[in-house]
């Protein structure tokens, strides 16, 4: 080929291909990837078939559009999202479920749900589509009769993506009408007639406190086990709606990111709330950190999970951390890709196929110097509403529920004058710790 021909194909590839971009090592029992970068791609058919090598990465659900395009170095980087959430409260002939949205990441959103029924633990389960909704009665029942359900969550091109964890349920009669069973699963009664009671399971950090809010006024506490499940049961909760958080402090006094779910309560029933996975805690060693030297970034989550760290960046970077028997992990993370300026960092848990929700985002910055992140501390601040040492969206949500309410805690009542309002709040904006 002609010299000027090869220069013009040389300057030509040059405006065309992206810079080629180093992502981090993937490795795992059996096998290491190294260095993985991106690459330019084509397209080949013919009458039966099309055959396409993609450029990069595309998230899924995405297009090329120049709104839409989405562009990751290295390797494929796979979609994530949270399994539900589910509650199940029995009633007369039937069991009205509940649970919470699936959070996506990636490119994956949630397109709808479908109830998986069945009257023997671990399935086989029919499943029925419910559409995007986030409750479903299943009625037709019988009474005294254990029901056992699963959520199914489902993309926008109708593939299922996620399951939750089962949930189980009794249907019951209503007093005087002939029999009916108790409350599905997992410990603890109904307690004074006329009112109902709910059961909560699910996984924290191993040995760790987890704190549980009702209309964000703390109502029990209970403690995981060395594998980091942990259950707790409220009784004597009179019948109506309300909004249930749970919350757990890690070994070094971080604290998760809170999990939320409005729950209904029958009167003489229990509802019984399933898959309870909180988030993991994260901090990092540096507040900020010289370009091209590594920010540690840690936490604890659930025993053995699979930990997978983002951090925000004008491109996004993906790595992951494995979790150790006491649920610590850690990732040394390269800095030297990432641009000057303010960066943040959250982690997501994998255990099994559940999958929680994203931790609270932390900030550092990128500079020309490393400045080392101060240790947690228990100071005393106005606005902490719970005395751990933080004004953060606990304190924000026990102090929402005291808003224009009578009488509320000194605790709460940041400024002493009575009353619960935007000054305030003022008070804690200006002491917030995240």
């Amino acid at each position: 080929m002609p010299h000027h021909k090869v220069s013009k194909l040389i300057f030509l590839s040059s405006l065309l291909l992206p810079a080629i971009l180093s992502a981090q090592v993937f490795s795992s029992d059996s096998y290491t990837v190294s260095n993985p970068s991106l690459f330019s791609g084509g397209y080949s058919s013919s009458d039966h078939f099309g055959l396409i090598s993609t450029m990069s990465q595309m998230a899924i659900g995405t297009s090329t559009s120049n709104s839409l395009y989405q562009l990751f170095g290295g390797m494929l980087y796979f979609p994530f999202i949270s399994t539900p959430v589910v509650g199940a409260t029995p009633g007369n002939a039937l069991v009205n479920l509940s649970w919470t949205a699936a959070d996506g990441t990636n490119g994956w959103s949630a397109g709808g749900y479908e109830v998986g029924q069945s009257t023997t633990a671990s399935g086989p389960y029919a499943f029925s589509n419910v559409g995007n909704v986030l409750s479903s009665t299943r009625t037709g029942l019988t009474n005294s009769t254990p029901y056992y359900f699963v959520i199914r969550v489902y993309d926008a091109f109708g593939t299922a993506i996620a399951t939750s964890s089962e949930v189980s349920a009794t249907p019951v009669a209503p007093p005087g009408g002939g029999g009916g069973g108790g409350g599905g699963g997992g410990g603890g009664g109904v307690g004074t007639i006329g009112t109902g009671s709910i059961n909560l399971v699910g996984r924290a950090y191993p040995k760790s406190v987890i704190t549980i809010l009702k209309d964000a006024q703390v109502v029990s506490t209970t403690i995981a086990d060395e594998s980091a499940n942990f259950s707790a049961s409220i009784n004597n909760l009179s019948a109506g709606n309300y909004f249930f958080s749970v919350y757990s402090e890690d070994n070094k006094g971080y604290r998760s990111s809170l999990l939320s779910f409005p729950t209904t309560i029958k009167e003489n029933s229990t509802t019984n709330i399933r898959g309870i996975f909180v988030a993991p805690t994260l901090g990092v060693d540096k507040s900020q950190v010289k370009k091209g030297d590594n920010i540690t970034i840690f936490g604890q989550t659930t025993t053995a999970a699979e930990v997978t760290i983002q951090v925000n960046s004008d491109q996004e970077f993906f790595t992951k951390a494995k979790a150790d028997q006491n649920g610590v992990y850690l990732s040394n993370f390269d800095t030297d890709a990432l641009e000057y300026g303010n960066h943040s960092t959250k982690s997501k848990a994998t255990w099994g196929t559940e999958v929680s929700s994203f931790s609270a985002a932390v900030p550092f910055v990128v500079g020309n110097t490393t400045i080392f992140a101060n240790t947690v501390t228990k100071a005393i601040l106005k606005g902490d509403a719970n005395s751990d040492g933080k004004v953060n969206l606990v304190d924000f949500s026990v102090a929402a529920y005291w808003y224009n309410r009578p009488n509320p805690p000194k605790s709460i009542d940041v400024n002493n004058d009575g009353k619960v309002n935007l000054i305030d709040f003022s008070i804690m904006a200006y002491n917030w710790t995240g």
